[in-house]
């Protein structure tokens, strides 16, 4: 979708405040620079608002779901209205549970812990590793990477027609790609599913942060999200979804807040009743601030307006792509084309460039920071770069000193609180690196490019 100056103009443009955009970091060719930080697909900074709503709870911390005093009464009713708001902002059904995790890792590795058994999974090659890997317990099907939105429905659909079907199914999906950026084509995906008797859980890790999440508009039976990438510190996470599965397992922890009611047999043995809520799958102290930073970040976006959060943010993905595409030397990686639609994530490489020597000029010399590597999404950049799938690669920088080929790629990412000035510095400095090669030497160390000293 092309946005247009005009239309931006009418709409509230500026970015949103975060943490540490006033940053300044050294240059390996003297002085400094504001830290650009175009790295929000791995983390994104807290929002100065969240943050801001964190600070002024801290004073009334308290124990959660223990304490009759005032403060963990506080403690408490902040922590289940936080579960609350998340569940509105992701449009939960009145019946679905809500479980605070650590992370989109750890969401997706509960809900295999969940699963009945016999269970089969279907999974795209094409997925971060976090929703790729926890199903080793169950009968997994890999499916290979499509090539367009459509030909990710129909693979879904001929596996889907060729299980079991008198057995559970859970299809396993990302919103956007973390990697590229694509949106994949959740409601069709989560229809073809539901018809051959399969349920779906979304990976909404990448979607979340720049796209509004509804459970009940795209018919998905779970979706799971990371903290960290919404605006919110590290350490918090989110499975929501049906209840069923989730009430019939064990739980995720053995533990206080999991258990109901525990008694000694007479054989000296312990009986346990465990909750059927979410604290089933919650044992042990809750992280009481990482979950009012989720809700506090849901607050903040709903507030600013996702239709203007979407228009700013294409906005900034046309003015990285356009630049981009004028230098021959770059080849942004893609599964669906160039009119696919995406969010802030774009990934690239540099002929002539070792990926890992691209990056550390960018943050050495510019004062840039973005990812690179394989991206926790071996399968899918193996495939993009046109390598053989058993090629060895590490999901950080590769041994492959500056200038050597490596099996790699760059990604650049952004979102709400990124100002067009980090963006186009970005696209500044790639043309000159290209153009004029870097102004300094590297050398690699512990796996990593760094300036020689």
């Amino acid at each position: 979708m092309s946005v247009s100056t005009a239309a931006l103009d009418r709409t509230v443009c500026s970015p949103l405040p975060v943490l540490g955009r006033d940053v300044t970091v050294p240059l390996v060719t003297g002085g400094e620079v504001t830290y650009a930080a175009l790295d929000y697909a791995a983390s994104a900074p807290a929002l100065q608002r969240v943050w801001d709503d964190v600070a002024a709870y801290a004073p009334y911390y308290g124990s959660v779901h223990r304490g009759a005093g005032y403060l963990s009464q506080l403690s408490t009713d902040l922590f289940e209205n936080a579960r609350r708001t998340v569940a509105e902002f992701l449009d939960c059904r009145a019946d679905d549970q809500l479980i605070f995790t650590r992370s989109t890792t750890d969401s997706l590795n509960l809900l295999a812990a969940a699963l009945p058994a016999d269970c089969q999974v279907f999974v795209f090659e094409t997925e971060h590793h976090a929703s790729l890997l926890p199903w080793q317990d169950a009968k997994v099907t890999y499916l290979n990477a499509p090539r367009t939105p459509q030909q990710a429905v129909a693979t879904l659909e001929r596996a889907l027609a060729d299980r079991d079907p008198h057995g559970p199914a859970l299809v396993c999906v990302t919103g956007a790609s973390n990697v590229t950026g694509e949106l994949w084509p959740v409601r069709e995906l989560a229809a073809a599913a539901h018809a051959h008797g399969a349920r779906i859980v979304l990976d909404a890790a990448q979607l979340a942060p720049h796209h509004p999440v509804s459970v009940q508009d795209l018919d998905v039976d779970w979706v799971a999200f990371s903290g960290h990438k919404l605006y919110a510190p590290f350490g918090s996470g989110v499975l929501a979804g049906r209840a069923d599965w989730l009430r019939a397992a064990e739980p995720y922890l053995a533990g206080g807040g999991a258990s109901r009611k525990v008694t000694r047999r007479a054989d000296g043995g312990v009986d346990v009743e465990w909750h059927e809520s979410a604290a089933r799958h919650e044992a042990g102290s809750p992280n009481v601030i990482g979950a009012y930073s989720i809700a506090s970040a849901c607050k903040a976006l709903t507030e600013a307006g996702f239709d203007t959060l979407v228009a700013r943010e294409q906005h900034l993905i046309e003015k990285v792509r356009e630049g981009l595409a004028e230098v021959p030397e770059v080849r942004v990686l893609s599964l669906f084309g160039d009119d696919a639609p995406r969010v802030g994530v774009i990934s690239f490489v540099v002929d002539g460039w070792n990926s890992s020597h691209f990056a550390a000029a960018l943050s050495a010399e510019y004062g840039i920071g973005v990812r690179d590597g394989l991206f926790c999404a071996h399968p899918l950049v193996r495939t993009l770069l046109g390598s053989d799938p058993q090629t060895q690669g590490e999901c950080g920088a590769p041994e492959a000193a500056p200038g050597e080929k490596s099996l790699n790629a760059i990604r650049v990412s952004f979102g709400a609180g990124t100002p067009d000035e980090h963006v186009e510095r970005f696209v500044t400095a790639v043309c000159e690196l290209v153009t004029d090669g870097a102004k300094w030497n590297y050398r690699t160390e512990d796996g990593r490019c760094v300036p020689a000293v």
